[in-house]
């Protein structure tokens, strides 16, 4: 990746479901350490374009570059070893593990063994010191070693975003991660993101307005499979053309 250039570029990416374009010509571009947001009705095409920068759907046409690199072709895990990581809308820990172990797992992916689902061994510092570093990252140090299905919705979403730290990610692709979370707890997550601004490049597909205008450094609004604008958060904010086909139906609501 040349000094300054962008972690995440996609150029020009198209993907259709029968006659219905689901992503139509979507370009953008995440710089390093920067958070960007996408946003958009029900229905833009949003999840649809998340599986196409993890791997998880071929787009028809277009480029996915990342770090410089054209990844279009590559599988999932190819592009995850690569520094990508991607969290769900739906939380997918496993309940019966401890914190630690969650994350240890993740380490012990990350440094070429199989996702097993073994309880790793206690005090293998080699998976533990990491995965520890990766729990403080997100305010869930204290929480190490009680098992995942004790935790909070909004404790268990820390710890998928833990678990994806433990990876060592060039960029985070968060779907949805404040999805079902009370007032509380997505503050608490708002401000834990907000701590992860200048390491690591982050895309973020999100539906909580005050969260994504708290948090974005630019902001790509798609709708119906195109983006129909982007820029910093003030500039969409404003934007007639957003607020007639997203922002003024939230202030409808």
């Amino acid at each position: 990746m040349a000094d300054g250039g962008p972690v995440l570029e996609l150029r020009g990416l198209r993907k259709r479901f029968g006659g219905l374009a689901v992503t139509d010509d979507v370009s953008l571009a995440v710089a390093p350490g920067a958070i960007h947001a996408v946003i958009g009705p029900n229905g833009a095409g949003k999840t649809t374009l998340v599986h196409q920068i993890s791997g998880l759907l071929a787009p028809d046409s277009g480029r996915v570059l990342f770090a410089g690199e054209d990844v279009t072709a590559l599988p999932m895990h190819r592009r995850a070893r690569l520094g990508l990581a991607r969290t769900f809308q739906i939380t997918s820990v496993v309940p019966g593990f401890s914190a630690l172990e969650n994350a240890a797992l993740a380490v012990q992916a990350r440094s070429g063994s199989s996702f097993r689902l073994l309880r790793p061994a206690a005090g293998q510092l080699a998976l533990d010191d990491p995965a520890m570093e990766a729990l403080e990252a997100v305010g869930l140090a204290d929480r190490a070693r009680t098992p995942a299905g004790a935790l909070s919705h909004g404790e268990r979403r820390q710890l998928e975003l833990a678990v994806a730290l433990a990876m060592r990610p060039r960029l985070l692709l968060l779907d949805e991660p404040l999805a079902g979370a009370g007032p509380e707890e997505a503050e608490r997550l708002v401000g834990v993101l907000s701590g992860l601004r200048g390491r690591y490049a982050i895309l973020l597909v999100e539906h909580d307005m005050p969260a994504v205008f708290a948090l974005a450094d630019g902001i790509s609004v798609l709708v119906y499979g195109r983006v129909v604008a982007t820029g910093p958060p003030a500039a969409i904010r404003a934007n007639p053309e957003v607020r007639a086909a997203y922002l003024g139906e939230d202030d409808a609501a």
